[in-house]
């Protein structure tokens, strides 16, 4: 019987859990065991994560590698088992069949690098085993798993620690708390990423103190969405406020955000604060007239149980409920990532608003598709917010309560719009 320098075993795995196939943490976890239950020394992993659905990862063993390609609409994954040396990668196999739940499977086993088809070549190693011998097993493989949030079109990718904290099903949606290494924790719904530990700064400032400046006397505030808890946290950094309704559909979110990200859900126990878990749109539909002088509607992609947000009636709900100065602020999207959206909703609220009271705040935020997000304003009174001038009282309280984004200069420079977008608003 001829020798073989590998043995390669490709497999199909069909009828497997579609939940499974779709969570990289998971199949990095049981790729990397199964490795390690046949024997093998594990070198590296490596993981991605496609929104909304697959995963694509390598675990490099070193007798070679274990790699797999997942399709989860079709509960099907596509493994290779590459193995040199004593190896058995059958057990591999066994070992991921039943991770994965699979209700079938085939399997081709080949021999790769027939000996006596080969020759063998000496050569010097002294010096790469001199370098050899200054390194040393950790004992503990380089983890390298990534989570993307994409369209079909582009993609943003975030290397996380490949650990789960929290992973909930919803009635409304998937919540999960993440890690990544450049922005600490983070939560995703329905695998899209929608705040960090180091840049949800940039949001929820934006979204909460340009409307609160604009207004002449905020005092009674409804915040529809936000389960993180970051709106109300910068909205409460106002002394004047008397009272801040927050209606939040999914007390999941609420809950995974006050264990897993505190710095940004420090408000719920505010005595201010009055935490309604139901139906926003519901609720502003039920609301009576003249009610609230600033809404904020802090919701994520039109998709989902945010996808009322984006609707004619529920902002003309929100007109009504809004006092006879009121502001509203809606989270409005990105020019550059979903062009049809951002247009729609500026259309919706020029329509309700006017023409003119309708303005658009650009602001950046690293960890949203192409960085480039909005913020679109309905104003229900005269005064616009690019035209406020309280450069002191803006920079006093930017100083006293420590802010990182907001600014005198950044109020103003946010509604000053590229001409791109001026031709999307047209």
């Amino acid at each position: 019987m001829s020798k073989a320098l590998g043995n390669h075993i490709l497999v199909e795995f069909m009828g497997c859990d579609p939940h499974i196939m779709n969570d990289v943490s998971t199949i990095e976890t049981d790729m990397v065991k199964s490795a390690q239950k046949a024997g093998a020394t594990v070198i590296n992993s490596t993981f991605h994560h496609f929104s909304p659905y697959g995963v694509s990862g390598v675990v490099v063993i070193q007798e070679s590698h274990l790699a797999i390609h997942t399709w989860p609409e079709y509960g099907y994954a596509a493994v290779d088992l590459f193995t040199c040396g004593e190896m058995d990668a059958w057990i591999s196999f066994d070992y991921l069949k039943e991770c994965f739940a699979a209700k079938q499977y085939s399997a081709i086993e080949m021999k790769r690098g027939a000996v006596q088809l080969l020759t063998r070549t000496d050569f010097d190693l002294s010096s790469m085993r001199e370098k050899a011998t200054e390194w040393r097993n950790p004992e503990m493989y380089t983890r390298n798993v990534w989570f993307t949030d994409k369209d079909e079109n582009q993609a943003l990718s975030l290397r996380f620690t490949g650990e789960v904290f929290h992973d909930v099903q919803s009635p409304f949606q998937r919540v999960r708390i993440l890690e990544s290494y450049k922005y600490g924790k983070m939560l995703t719904l329905d695998d899209m990423v929608m705040t960090t530990i180091n840049d949800e700064f940039h949001y929820h400032e934006m979204i909460s103190h340009p409307a609160m400046f604009t207004h002449p006397n905020p005092k009674n505030i409804l915040v529809i969405g936000g389960g993180d808890g970051g709106t109300i946290r910068e909205i409460l950094r106002h002394e004047g406020v008397e009272k801040v309704t927050m209606v939040e559909i999914d007390g999941e979110v609420i809950e995974a955000c006050k264990k897993y990200l505190p710095e940004i859900a420090s408000s719920f126990s505010h005595p201010k604060l009055e935490l309604i878990v139901d139906d926003g749109i519901a609720f502003i539909q039920n609301a009576k007239a003249d009610s609230y002088d600033i809404i904020l509607v802090d919701g994520s992609d039109p998709v989902g149980p945010a996808e009322g947000l984006f609707s004619v009636q529920f902002y003309k709900n929100c007109y009504n409920a809004l006092k006879k100065e009121g502001i509203l602020v809606a989270q409005g999207e990105s020019p550059k990532f979903n062009e049809k959206a951002f247009s729609e909703l500026n259309f919706t609220l020029q329509g309700i608003f006017g023409k003119d009271k309708a303005p658009v705040s650009l602001f950046f935020v690293p960890t949203y598709p192409t960085g480039m997000w909005s913020f679109q304003y309905g104003i229900k009174g005269d005064t616009l917010p690019k035209n406020i001038n309280k450069d002191e009282e803006i920079d006093f309280f930017v100083e006293t309560k420590g802010l990182r984004y907001y600014n005198a200069d950044i109020h103003k420079g946010s509604f000053a719009t590229p001409n791109f977008v001026k031709n999307l608003l047209k």
